[in-house]
């Protein structure tokens, strides 16, 4: 599976619009580590849910 992010990158869950814009930490194998300005730290499987990239509004 190819992703189209990587750490550092900023993505919004499609599916919990509402925990915000999140800056993924660490990926491994399928499981992305992201930490969501609305709900902190969460680990999300990319074979279940895709993650938006969307650039960072300061």
């Amino acid at each position: 599976m190819f992703l189209d992010y990587e750490p550092g990158d900023y993505v919004i869950n499609p599916k919990y619009e509402s925990w915000g814009v999140g800056q993924i930490q660490s990926i491994i194998n399928n499981k992305v580590t992201v930490n969501f300005e609305n709900v902190g730290k969460k680990v999300i499987n990319s074979s279940k849910i895709i993650l938006k990239k969307v650039n960072k509004i300061e």
